[in-house]
This record gives structure tokens, C-alpha cells and sequence, in this order.
């Protein structure tokens, strides 16, 4: 099959691992970003569409978007509607996002006709938007028999809701986030695709000092506000090193994160992310909360389970005990492999698609 994925950026690496898998299931796979990620991501086809994310796109947002539209919060909201639907004020973010559009329109639709857009079989939206809010490209496509699958690859459903004209014409949704099922009535979950074999295993600092990583790409997300106190205040009491990683270049994320011993993802109710899954490629064993019903779901799961009043106590017992730290940590990327395969994980939402 020739399938395109149409992405905003390529968001902790999601819609470029669901290429390379399927590209090695030997499909003809491309993606197509509006704009570069800032963690310097994998890259296939970037439009560097302007007005994305700059601080005067972030200033404006915070005028005329609702607060509950652009904070993510690490506890989980009770939704207005099921599924939550984009609905912007007709004289506020609708006109600004219609003048953006209009200032892009000429950028797609050259991009359109250099690589070919319609030319493909599958349509994989990966967040639940195609280069328009009114959907004209995904109908376009679909009046032509293609295949359009929605793919919620983060706060997109939890924040900005569906796009009606979009949600209309999707064959297929599905969400790598196991908290989105509340969110929308007609949802699969797949885990998060990965590849486990390009992740190198870890090679944590020698001596005594056990290194604590946490990694928040908006820690408001994440409880940092939660996680970095007790482990700073835990660091006068015990040999260890809180290691901050954010706000760096994907690669040199990766290095950092490689010399830790444990990692912590998130304390709340959205569940680990890809933050997680790379430590545990890596043989870190990995602490987070985790979404509702997922432990039932994935019971032999390798996660450190914490929460904000058992955090502590979680760590002090992997620090007086280094042999179950090796164990998790081989647990966890033994897991991650068998669960998260990127080719799997591909291969499980083309059955639902039903292409096999």
C-alpha cells in the first residue's frame, strides 16, 4: 500500500516510527509535517508552515484560545462532550486560524502537486488534523475512495477535541494514549511504536551516586512540580543525582538519559509516554503513574507505579537494592519489545483498518 501520514510536527518521534515500520513491512510510507519539531526530530517531508508554535503564535493563543483549551494539566478533566470537539469563537481563533490557512494555502498546495498527495491508498492523520481545520484535503481524499485512519498521538483529544468536518470522514481512530478511550466513543488503543533495537543499553555513571532522570517537555504535564522536590529533598539523605533533561536537542536527550540508573515519567492520571518507553529500551527501569484500568488491561506491565504520596518510598528501595534494579530494568526492555514493536503495533491497526 502507499500510505501518507500528515502530522504538525513529528511529536516524540510517533508518526516517523509508524513509517519506518511500515516501511519495512514493505509499504511505500511517507510523512508529511507542517513544521519542524523542536527537539530537532527525524524529518521526511517539512512544509515550515509560519504562525506554528513561535512565542507570537503562544502570546496570541493566550488571548483568544480558552484556558482549558491550552493548559495540559497532569490530572485528567472531565470532558464538556464525548468526544470533546473543537469549537472556536467565530471572531477569535476561527478568523486567525482561517488567515494562517489562507497564508499557507499556496505553500500546500504546491507540495501537493510536487510530491503527489493524492496519489496515495491510505491517509493516516496523526493527531486528527490534515493541513486544513475545515477538512478539505482529507474530503478531497476520501471522495476519491481513500482510506483516512485518525491516530491521537497526545493532549490533541484531551485539550483541542476532534475536528468535526475531519471526525466525519475518519475510517478508523485509534490512539496511542490509553486515557483517550474516555474521550471518544468509537477509539482502539495501540501502544506507542518504537523500535527497541536502536536504542543502545544504558551506561550509567560508576561509583556509589545512583542518577535520577526525568525528562518534561511542559512539566505541568508531567507533576514535576511534584517529582523534583522530593527528589531534590531525597538527594540530602541518600547518594543520588537528579538528572533534568529538557529543553535539549533530541540526540543529546537521548545521551543524557543513557547515564541514569532509574527514570521517572509522570506523576498523574494520564499514564507514561515515550519518555518511558525509551529509558526501558535502554534497560532503565522506569517509575510513572498510570491511566486508569491500563494496569488490567497490560497486567505484566514493568512499570514502577507511583504517585505523589508513594514516590518516595518507591525510590528508596530501588536505591538499597541494585539487584532489583538491574531485574527491572532487564524486565522493562524485554517488555517494551514484545508490546511496543513499532511493526506490531502497525500491523495491529491495518487489521483494524481491515486490510488484511
Amino acid at each position: 500500500m502507499r500510505i501518507l501520514h500528515i502530522a504538525p510536527f513529528n511529536t516524540a518521534g510517533v508518526p516517523f516510527a509508524f513509517v519506518k515500520a511500515e516501511r519495512a513491512l514493505d509499504h511505500e510510507s511517507r510523512l508529511i509535517t507542517l513544521g519542524r519539531h523542536p527537539q530537532d526530530r527525524d524529518e521526511d517531508i517539512c512544509l515550515n508552515l509560519p504562525f506554528l508554535d513561535s512565542w507570537l503564535v503562544r502570546s496570541v493563543k493566550g488571548i483568544v484560545t480558552p484556558e482549558h483549551r491550552r493548559v495540559v494539566s497532569h490530572v485528567a478533566r472531565i470532558p464538556r462532550s464525548i468526544p470533546p470537539v473543537w469549537k472556536p469563537s467565530p471572531w477569535g481563533e476561527n478568523l486567525l486560524v482561517r488567515l494562517r490557512e489562507r497564508v499557507w494555502r499556496k505553500k500546500i498546495d504546491e507540495a501537493i502537486q510536487e510530491h503527489g498527495l493524492y496519489d496515495y491508498d491510505v491517509y493516516q492523520l496523526d493527531g486528527g488534523l490534515g493541513f486544513f481545520r475545515d477538512g478539505r484535503f482529507v474530503r478531497r481524499v476520501k471522495e476519491m475512495g481513500k482510506k483516512i485512519i485518525c491516530c491521537y498521538t497526545g493532549s490533541d483529544l484531551r485539550t483541542r477535541g476532534v475536528i468535526p468536518a475531519i471526525d466525519a470522514l475518519s475510517d478508523l481512530n485509534v490512539t496511542v494514549e490509553f486515557d483517550h478511550l474516555q474521550y471518544h466513543p468509537d477509539i482502539h488503543h495501540v501502544p506507542f511504536p518504537l523500535d527497541v533495537d536502536a536504542f543502545e543499553p544504558a551506561v550509567p555513571g560508576e561509583g556509589d551516586l545512583l542518577r535520577i532522570g526525568h525528562a518534561p517537555t511542559k512539566r505541568a504535564a508531567k507533576g514535576s512540580d511534584i517529582i523534583i522536590p522530593i527528589v531534590r529533598a531525597m538527594e540530602r539523605r541518600f547518594p543520588i543525582q537528579l538528572v533534568l533533561i529538557e529543553g535539549l536537542p533530541y540526540q543529546e536527550a537521548i545521551r543524557l538519559k543513557r547515564t541514569c540508573h532509574v527514570f521517572i515519567d509522570q506523576i498523574g492520571d494520564l499514564g507514561y509516554g515515550m519518555n518511558s518507553l525509551e529509558a526501558l529500551a535502554m534497560g532503565i527501569p522506569a517509575c510513572s503513574s498510570l491511566a486508569p484500568g491500563f494496569a488490567e488491561a497490560y497486567p505484566d506491565h514493568p512499570f514502577i507505579v507511583v504517585g505523589a504520596d508513594t514516590l518516595e518510598t518507591r525510590l528508596t528501595v530501588l536505591i538499597q537494592d541494585r539487584r532489583l534494579l538491574r531485574k527491572k530494568g532487564e524486565q522493562g526492555r524485554a517488555w517494551v519489545g514484545r508490546v511496543h514493536d513499532a511493526r506490531a503495533v502497525v500491523e495491529r491497526i491495518h487489521r483494524l483498518a481491515e486490510f488484511h
